[in-house]
């Protein structure tokens, strides 16, 4: 069932991320389960998420919540309310929309959405509305890497939103945010070499949304090709 569902190149990228992972966690971590636990549901909802299947945005709400508490435990006050307060919530109503919009019936893979300019500018406005909010909510907790934190809470917050409206550029947002993630928790790993098996995780997540954008890409030319034929 699961080798019918998803294709072979989906079945190696997952495997060897799932891989990298858990060879970082055993080599520079070895004690923080619940950093592993987070990492692996991640990694597994982005797969799903590549494919257009809500049971992604499941796991990317339990995934947002162990997140964290895994950046509590950093003072990353930034990731911790992003993920829980925003990320977490919105994934919610990303979950919602998917469900109320499959394709042709078919529960296990959304509508592909496009975007208008009213709707880019719209998130525009909002994007920049929430980055001057928490650049401020978060210099008043003493966040650790302030201004990357806050580009952070911006790259989420496009990438929640663009998940929303079920854009296929929802990946690319993530894509950006692994990136500042990355260097979030190299940052942190200078000062506790456990954290780098946190950065190796955004790494893993980083090539997964890049696949996830492609697959994203081709989902929406075989959907407009079938409402096409059947026209």
């Amino acid at each position: 069932m699961v080798k019918k569902y998803f294709s072979k190149a989906e079945i190696t990228l997952w495997c060897s991320s799932v891989a990298l992972i858990v060879l970082s966690f055993c080599i520079f971590d070895r004690e923080n389960f619940m950093t592993l636990s987070a990492s692996l549901i991640g990694v597994t909802s982005l797969i799903f998420c590549a494919k257009g299947n809500p049971f992604g945005q499941i796991l990317m709400i339990v995934f947002s919540l162990l997140y964290g508490i895994i950046s509590f435990a950093f003072t990353y006050y930034g990731e911790m309310i992003t993920y829980v307060g925003m990320t977490l919530p919105m994934s919610i109503f990303a979950l919602i929309s998917w469900l109320k919009n499959p394709y042709n019936n078919n529960r296990s893979e959304v509508k592909v959405n496009t975007i208008s300019r009213k709707d880019v500018f719209f998130m525009s406005v909002l994007a920049l509305g929430v980055t001057i909010a928490f650049y401020f909510i978060l210099k008043h907790f003493n966040t650790a890497n302030l201004l990357p934190s806050t580009l952070s809470v911006t790259t989420s917050f496009v990438a929640v939103y663009l998940t929303y409206l079920r854009s296929p550029y929802f990946a690319i947002a993530y894509a950006m945010n692994d990136l500042v993630l990355i260097v979030l928790w190299v940052m942190a790993s200078l000062e506790d070499l456990h954290y780098i098996s946190v950065a190796v995780c955004f790494i893993a997540f980083l090539f997964n949304d890049l696949y996830g954008f492609m697959n994203w890409q081709r989902m929406k030319k075989r959907q407009e090709k079938g409402i096409k034929n059947i026209i």
